[in-house]
């Protein structure tokens, strides 16, 4: 069809959207997402081992981390594998862990199962699966092993107090319950950001978290700019990033040829 592909290419560093139109080029889309993950801000975080959700996800489903050594890509295949948070993604990694061998997989949720934003099918479907649902705890230090990575997780164990700006309940640590984890493999999965290069793309609007500002056809604040998925809704699911991308399609092709 005569698309394009510039590899290796990060826009917003070695280009922006000046430099392109200077080149010709009379609409951009803008479809970064939102893949800038959300620490955990506890000691030991960058230990081998530890990982984000969404780079254990990617090596394993992308880059075929389960064939290693047939691919170069390797992740840990934990035996006792520990991941925190309560959403799909989080369920994802879990299921994951246990499907690459984990005797035991454990989510850890600062709240109880109540309040996991996950999907009910997708806890089901976990406990299904034989993972373990540990609710009411929260990380404080990631532990050092003999051979350098983690080895373990301390927790804080956690009671439900008055409800937050969200709606549910705010965890509230329990004075002096702390409790340590055996682990091999950690896996943070408690959400994701706005990714970065978004703001430095172009001179377009951004909203107090980072996504970038559209109106229901994609278009930005520079109407030479379109964006749409994640970089603008915030964390959501592939269709809906499919469907900005065919509206912002229709838009840009309206305004370029009526």
């Amino acid at each position: 069809m005569g698309v394009k592909f510039e590899y290796n290419s990060v826009v917003g560093r070695i280009t922006d959207a000046e430099e392109l139109f200077a080149e010709g080029y009379d609409a951009i889309y803008i479809a970064t997402g939102a893949g800038l993950p959300k620490f955990l801000n506890v000691p030991g975080e960058n230990l081998p081992n530890v990982f984000f959700a969404n780079e254990y996800l990617t090596r394993v489903n992308l880059m075929k981390a389960n064939n290693f050594p047939e691919y170069d890509t390797p992740t840990k295949h934990g035996k006792n594998v520990v991941v925190f948070g309560g959403g799909n993604v989080a369920m994802d990694a879990v299921r994951t862990a246990k499907r690459l061998g984990a005797e035991r997989a454990i989510i850890a949720y600062r709240r109880t199962e109540a309040e996991m934003p996950a999907r009910r099918a997708e806890l089901h479907h976990a406990k299904a699966e034989g993972v373990e649902v540990m609710p009411l705890v929260a990380p404080l230090e990631f532990v050092k092993g003999e051979d350098g990575a983690v080895c373990a997780v301390r927790v804080q164990k956690m009671e439900l107090g008055e409800p937050d700006a969200s709606g549910r309940r705010r965890p509230v640590p329990i004075e002096g319950a702390v409790e340590e984890i055996p682990c091999d493999v950690a896996i943070s999965a408690i959400g994701t950001n706005a990714n970065p290069f978004a703001k430095m793309i172009g001179d377009i609007k951004l909203n107090k978290w980072g996504y970038i500002i559209a109106d229901e056809d994609g278009r930005t604040s520079d109407p030479r700019i379109w964006a749409g998925g994640d970089i603008v809704t915030g964390a959501a699911t592939v269709i809906l990033a499919m469907g900005a991308g065919k509206t912002a399609a229709a838009s840009i092709t309206k305004a370029l040829v009526g």
